[in-house]
């Protein structure tokens, strides 16, 4: 579906792809990670036909300079930083579905999914809206379309829990017939997401290896921690996640969502001096 050959771009003398060797199929969930300059954010850029590069890249066979249109129309974009638009969202979601020849009800209908009802926020610029709510709008103007290509960077950084469940459930239904390019600094935030992780440095891929993919991405876990001692600054990080108290601050129980295990895990091992045990089980129903 996806394919680069020999992709190499230069920025004033400086290589930031060099000889990108690279095939992506339909049913690839890649985590593209890699600090920051590793060449992930050009990589996309030149994949969505924003730069010029040496070298060749198809889509379906199609150069994404040569077919803009063609190639832009399987696509669905979410960038990590929302763009600075001061269009009205109720405007912004019409011509996204035009461009497109999508209907704007199957965007506004992914919006209330994930939490933001359109018609509240409908004459809003699209600039005057909170991070999660951007958020939340553009992956409903990514998802809310027919397209055979995901590419998301940092998708779910701005969401909360829930939203983060309804998203993940919405990739689901997707993940056997589209190709997603999930790129991250952090493997751990979207191990769980994919079945596929190319890491990049300085231009290179040093890593590209299909990983385990055992995980339902619309899964959801019940868990229950226990501390020693009530903390406050616990308590409120865990709220954060949907969770309640249970016994004067020292027992917490809530969901989370299957592909946020790691994250999830990895925020409560900052309070590793005060836990007392952790019950992780997936839900059957």
């Amino acid at each position: 579906m996806i394919r680069f050959d020999k992709v190499s771009k230069t920025f004033r003398r400086n290589t930031v792809l060099n000889e990108i060797d690279l095939d992506i199929s339909a049913g690839d969930r890649v985590a593209l990670v890699g600090s920051n300059g590793a060449g992930k954010t050009t990589l996309i850029r030149c994949l969505l036909g924003e730069y010029t590069c040496e070298g060749r890249i198809t889509v379906a066979g199609q150069a994404p300079r040569e077919h803009r249109r063609e190639v832009l129309a399987k696509f669905g974009f979410v960038p990590q930083l929302p763009p600075p638009l001061k269009m009205p969202v109720g405007q912004l979601i019409r011509f996204s579905a035009a461009l497109c020849g999508a209907e704007p009800a199957r965007m506004e209908a992914v919006a209330e999914k994930l939490g933001l009802d359109p018609a509240k926020v409908r004459h809003q610029p699209f600039v005057k809206l909170s991070g999660g709510q951007k958020q939340k709008l553009l992956i409903s103007i990514a998802l809310g379309r027919d397209s055979e290509i995901l590419i998301m960077d940092e998708p779910a950084a701005n969401l909360d829990p829930e939203a983060r469940h309804v998203f993940f459930g919405l990739l689901a239904e997707k993940q056997d017939h589209s190709a997603m390019l999930i790129s991250s600094h952090r493997l751990d935030e979207v191990a769980a997401l994919v079945n596929r992780v190319i890491e990049m440095d300085q231009g290179l891929i040093v890593l590209d290896d299909h990983v385990a993919d055992d995980i339902d991405i619309n899964s959801r876990l019940y868990c229950r921690v226990g501390l020693t001692r009530a903390l406050p600054a616990f308590a409120k990080t865990i709220a954060e996640w949907g969770f309640k108290d249970i016994d004067s601050g020292q027992t917490w129980e809530g969901i989370v969502a299957g592909p946020d295990r790691l994250r999830f895990l990895g925020i409560i091992s900052r309070y590793a001096g005060i836990l007392k045990n952790i019950q992780m089980e997936e839900q059957t129903s």
